[in-house]
This record gives C-alpha cells, sequence and structure tokens, in this order.
C-alpha cells in the first residue's frame, strides 16, 4: 500500500534513538555542533510533550520525532512551519496508506484520520533581538496505539491509531521516510513563495471548514463559524458580532 518515498533531502542529518526522555529536549542539545537541519527519532518516549505542558503518551510502536533547524526571520515566520509539518504529515500519511479521504488537518495543529486525532505538533524556539535561534518541530504520530478516549479532557476528539483506523502497520522509520521529504518540499514552498501558498494548501485539507465550531482562550469561550485562516496563520471564527481572528486557542467541534 505504501508509496515508494521520495529521495532524503540533501543536508538534513538523521539521529535515530532506542529510548529518550523527549526527542525535542535532544534535538535542542544537539545545537551547537549542527551544521544543518537534523531529524531525531526514538522508539519510546519517557517525558514526551503536548500543547500547555500536556503529557504526550509515547509507546513503542509510534512515531516520536523532532527536527531541529535554524529558520530565517523572526518568531511569527517560524511559527508558520506548525503549517509546513502539518501539510508535511498529511501527505506521508497519505503516501503509506493510498487513502487522501481519510485523513484533515484540525487548526492549529491536529493531523485527523477518520475524524479522530491520529498526530500532534509542538513547536518550540529560543532566540533574542527578535530573531530566532533555533527553532525544534516536535511531531507525534499514534502508528500503532492511541491513549484511551478518557485520557483526554472532555470535548475533545477521541485519539485513534493508524493500525487500528485502516489495519496497516507502519514503521517509524518508514513513517519518517516519507515525512522528511514532505517536510523539505513544504518548507521550500514557504521560503519561495510566501505563506499564500501554504494557506491555500492548508484550507484544502481542512477539517470543518464553513461548520460550526467552539474556539477557547483562556477562560473564555467563542462560538462560531469557521471561515478559514488569514495571512498570518490566524483562524478566522465567524460570530454573531462579526468576524474574529484567532492567533492560538484550543478548538472544539
Amino acid at each position: 500500500m505504501s508509496a515508494e518515498p521520495a529521495p532524503w533531502p540533501e543536508g538534513v542529518a538523521r539521529h535515530a534513538l532506542d529510548t529518550i526522555g523527549s526527542t525535542n529536549a535532544y534535538a535542542i542539545s544537539l545545537m551547537p555542533g549542527l551544521t544543518g537541519p537534523a531529524w531525531v527519532i526514538a522508539g519510546q518516549q519517557t517525558e514526551g510533550r503536548g500543547r500547555r505542558g500536556r503529557p504526550w503518551v509515547s509507546p513503542r510502536g509510534n512515531f516520536h520525532g523532532s527536527l531541529i533547524l535554524r529558520p530565517q526571520g523572526g518568531p511569527q515566520q517560524a511559527a508558520l512551519r506548525s503549517f509546513v509539518a502539518a501539510l508535511a504529515l498529511f501527505d506521508a500519511c497519505v503516501a503509506v496508506t493510498g487513502l487522501p479521504d481519510a485523513f484533515s488537518l484540525k487548526w492549529p495543529n491536529d493531523v485527523l484520520l477518520n475524524g479522530g486525532k491520529l498526530a500532534g505538533i509542538l513547536l518550540e524556539s529560543a532566540g533574542q533581538g527578535g530573531q530566532v535561534a533555533h527553532l525544534v518541530v516536535g511531531i507525534g504520530v499514534n502508528l500503532i496505539a492511541a491513549p484511551p478516549a478518557e485520557a483526554v479532557e472532555p470535548g475533545a476528539l477521541t485519539p485513534v491509531s493508524l493500525l487500528g483506523e485502516t489495519g496497516l502497520r507502519v514503521t517509524p522509520e518508514v513513517f519518517l521516510a516519507h515525512l522528511a521529504p514532505a517536510f523539505a518540499h513544504w518548507d521550500a514552498l514557504l521560503e519561495a513563495r510566501g505563506f499564500a501558498a501554504l494557506r491555500a494548501a492548508w484550507m484544502a485539507r481542512a477539517a470543518r471548514l464553513g461548520q460550526p465550531i467552539r474556539a477557547r482562550i483562556g477562560g473564555a469561550e467563542h462560538h462560531g463559524t469557521f471561515r478559514g485562516l488569514d495571512e498570518t496563520g490566524a483562524l478566522i471564527l465567524e460570530t454573531a458580532a462579526g468576524p474574529m481572528s484567532i492567533a492560538a486557542a484550543d478548538v472544539f467541534f
């Protein structure tokens, strides 16, 4: 079922480890000796993290990986790599399953399979003077196992696994072979043509576009219709009081 992966991107290193606390933390430790981007994958994580410091369950057989790079520009430009990662994940998932209609993208940083949460993305960066010294793109994919539904907060999407939903068993190494060139492709497009090209591609794969959603910002919850992304990647929510641009929020369907 799996398509042949594109060639590994030139100049990108690859580090494969058995057990580690966090691939993001290990990737950051590589920074002083890096001459270019580097992927880190681990068979098992013991201290995996999701957004807002939430634990990310990381059993052996799932994909736990991080890409570290030195992006050009400031924090806002670096943050657009979450859309690069989402599009690359979508492509890798389709490549290993041949099921393009089964996957969709949930703002800001999740990949869905048959409407359940398959994968998440976590960006961490450091810098000074308005520039980003390094950016780590952490990615977790439920290849063979997903957390139980009761492990997620009320209202959140049910976690699913690739194996459970499709019957296909894909190794982390095979998944990375598809993911790395896909990330390089979308990242090069972002550099060459700006966010507009990625924005159109992301919205073509978006979950619940044109449908009612809820966006939670701190203790406030906003209800409206998901109208797409603005030119910065913020979510556009059409509310009873008019359109809102939301830069960061938890979204519920």
